[in-house]
């Protein structure tokens, strides 16, 4: 789950305060599937999202990342251990420390720590990365008439009011609000930053897991077709999103958000 290699850096960090330095500058989207089937993982993901894969990284060649023209990255890839796979998030921060410290006060566990990054695990369970931040400052642009721009962590009930705390305090600056539906909290970045949160409360008690959403705008049906002739298939249509799995496995969302502001239709 290392941050490292997301490309050239756009900028160079400022002079912020202790405090501000533990912020995220920037997040990453994961992509996590089946080691054995990486290469159709990457060459789906990269068709759906205009990119194209940068080189294999990880001791057994684990890592990528979906490189963009001219914009910094906010998706990468990863190879796993046993299942369909899932997603995670990285958080990239000046005062990776900072953020680790922060995330453990409030009741975050270490996973693995690394010498410049670490794996923790939220209070119910969900996997994420505090990794260092390049830099990276442009967002991706709308692709195809979509975007990839959401996590959607998928919450048992008995931990759902814990994790809703949980990264809401994180994530001092970002918008923490109900979503659209009794059992959505939505997490929303400010301006500028490429992924937000999604949290959904789920009907009964299971694995916290997560998956990633496309925002979509009116035209679901377009881009469902679209991925459809990639190797994606249908596995249920919603009123208000669609769900889908990709050649690999992993199942995703289509959502009728806005791709430009991240919003519901009537709010974008």
């Amino acid at each position: 789950m290392p941050g490292e290699g997301g490309g050239e850096p756009s900028c160079h960090p400022g002079d912020v305060t202790s405090a501000e330095s533990a912020d995220v500058r920037w997040v990453y989207a994961f992509v996590d599937r089946p080691r054995e089937r990486l290469a159709s993982a990457g060459a789906f993901w990269t068709a759906v999202t205009g990119t194209r894969l940068s080189e294999p990284r990880g001791d057994h060649g684990e890592f990528a990342t979906l490189l963009t023209d001219g914009t910094d990255p906010c998706v990468k890839l990863q190879g796993v251990d046993g299942g369909d796979g899932g997603a995670h998030l990285d958080l990239c921060a000046e005062d990776v420390p900072g953020l680790v410290e922060r995330a453990r006060a409030l009741g975050a566990r270490p996973v693995a720590p690394h010498d410049d990054w670490a794996v923790l695990a939220s209070p119910g369970g969900q996997l994420f990365c505090a990794v260092p931040w390049l830099g990276e400052a442009v967002r991706p642009p709308v692709v195809a008439g979509s975007r990839l721009d959401q996590v959607c962590l998928d919450v048992p009930p008995s931990a759902y009011d814990a994790e809703v705390a949980f990264w809401s305090g994180l994530l001092p600056g970002w918008t923490s609000r109900a979503g659209s539906r009794p059992e959505f909290h939505v997490v929303a970045p400010p301006a500028g930053l490429p992924v937000r949160l999604l949290l959904q409360r789920l009907d009964a008690e299971r694995p916290a897991s997560a998956h990633l959403d496309l925002a979509c705008g009116a035209d679901v049906a377009g881009v469902r077709a679209r991925h459809e002739r990639l190797g994606a298939v249908l596995v249920a249509e919603q009123p208000h999103w669609t769900v889908m799995r990709d050649p690999t496995g992993g199942t995703y969302c289509l959502t009728g958000r806005d791709p430009e502001t991240g919003g519901l239709p009537a709010a974008s």
